[in-house]
């Protein structure tokens, strides 16, 4: 007969086998989804989001209130990014196509992380660029204002390099804001357009 602890430490062993492949279940069904897990607070409130002050790519001033009344597909990135930020646009465009008219309900924000080098007109040059999809808002501002823009987004931007080589290291999710200016879900770059629809009209069915 197997001794007394080693019955304990077999069962022990495979409770904890049990519960990894219990969370190894729910991440995959998170994934399938479609969706990054909600960024909420325990009070189930969006913990990204919030108030921002920045300059649109013809000069104007506007703040968080831009997204009210629109369902807004927000995301950082910069205009000499080489390839995540023009990849997402295009797909973003053909989310769009996906969406079929619900599409007109939907705004896209670019945000750059790279101030420095986007300047409102540097913005409207780049989202005016063939294959990018049309009335795209591009946003800028100081530094300070940036920084306190993704601070509300939870968006994590770096500089690397140094002169006019440097790049920027930066986050990569795409944010989906409600008609009332707070976080409903978001959506990994490399989701693809079909399954990014899914969950944006999920989203609008829960309103």
């Amino acid at each position: 007969m197997m001794p007394r602890r080693s019955i304990l430490l077999f069962a022990g062993a495979c409770i904890a086998i049990a519960v990894a492949l219990a969370v190894t279940t729910i991440v995959v069904v998170n994934r399938r989804d479609g969706a990054v897990p909600s960024m909420e607070t325990s009070t189930g409130q969006p913990s990204v989001g919030g108030p921002f002050q920045l300059v649109d790519q013809d000069g104007r001033t506007v703040d968080q209130t831009m997204l009210d009344g629109k369902w807004s597909l927000v995301f950082f990135g910069f205009t000499y990014c080489p390839d995540f930020c023009p990849t997402t646009l295009t797909a973003l465009e053909a989310t769009k196509r996906q969406l079929g008219d619900r599409a007109k309900d939907v705004q896209i924000v670019f945000i750059t992380v790279d101030p420095e080098r986007d300047t409102p007109q540097a913005l409207k040059d780049y989202l005016s660029s063939d294959g990018f999809p049309q009335g795209v808002i591009g946003l800028t501002g100081t530094p300070d204002q940036v920084k306190a823009a993704a601070d509300v987004y939870r968006a994590y931007y770096q500089k690397v390099g140094e002169g006019e080589g440097y790049t920027m290291n930066h986050s990569l999710t795409v944010y989906l804001m409600g008609p009332d200016g707070r976080f409903r879900s978001a959506l990994a770059h490399d989701l693809g357009p079909q399954r990014s629809a899914q969950v944006i009209e999920r989203a609008m069915a829960r309103g």
